[in-house]
């Protein structure tokens, strides 16, 4: 498990915080094991838990003493899905992506310093990977999160390299800022990312940012594959889902500061 927000904004920080703990685990949890390595007392967690319980945040089952999120959740969770992702408005390009390139497809968006994938396509031979939707991984050594670090503001692409475990997953793992910097100038030239088994072995992938219309990272696609064909056979069909999901996301006005402005004022 691994939660990488901590409760430093009062009573709602705590609570987001613990909110993130029962979610990591994937399924029902106890009570001890949540208390086990908290950074809150255990007065204070059990407090939380009944807060959130009564709020619908959590559902708590009498017959195992297990948590798990609830309804309130889950239907604020549809409602984030489909007002601040790109999952909706890059469904259907998702959909024709995947079936021009036979592979699997992602769509990912960053979440802090990691990535957060929020749709998957797979192939029709699935391939186990880590990178379901939902799940959150690394930025620095999967193809959707090079591709969006590469086009990050200065600041921001300091804070979140800072951020990074730098942990060897594979032998071909970027292990150093330094190195990342080089990789990442190397994206910005040629507009595409690689994950050349960075992340798992034996799997590869082609990536490419989602940019808003002031060159703002929205989030990126990638085509995935376990096989030895070349992936820059997959950039003609890959580049075009992106501008397509690009200028869906333009018409749809999704948020970007100043962006909005800019879009009224044109109008």
């Amino acid at each position: 498990m691994n939660v990488q927000r901590m409760g430093g904004d009062g009573t709602v920080g705590k609570a987001l915080d613990v909110l993130d703990r029962v979610a990591a685990y994937g399924r029902p949890v106890r009570f001890s094991e949540l208390l086990e390595g908290s950074p809150f007392p255990k007065a204070t967690t059990y407090r939380l838990l009944q807060t959130l319980v009564s709020q619908g945040m959590l559902r708590l089952d009498p017959e195992s003493g297990t948590y798990a999120p609830g309804m309130r959740l889950v239907r604020m969770a549809h409602a984030a899905w489909a007002q601040s992702s790109l999952a909706p408005i890059a469904q259907p390009h998702l959909d024709r992506l995947s079936q021009e390139v036979g592979e699997t497809v992602h769509l990912a968006q960053l979440d802090g310093a990691q990535v957060l994938y929020v749709d998957k396509r797979n192939r029709a031979a699935k391939v186990p990977m880590y990178s379901d939707a939902g799940k959150v991984g690394p930025a620095y050594c999967t193809g959707v999160g090079k591709a969006m670090l590469a086009f990050l503001p200065e600041a921001e692409l300091t804070r979140v390299l800072a951020q990074q475990s730098w942990h060897p997953f594979t032998g071909a793992t970027i292990t150093s800022p330094q190195a990342m910097r080089e990789e990442l100038a190397a994206i910005r030239d040629r507009g595409h990312a690689y994950d050349l088994e960075e992340h798992e072995p034996g799997i590869r992938c082609i990536a490419m940012p989602v940019l808003s219309a002031r060159g703002r990272v929205q989030g990126a696609v990638s085509v995935t594959t376990d096989g030895p064909g070349p992936l820059d056979d997959h950039l003609p069909a890959l580049r075009a889902a992106v501008t397509r999901i690009a200028g869906d996301l333009r018409d749809w006005r999704f948020p970007d500061k100043g962006e909005d402005q800019e879009w009224q004022a044109s109008s």
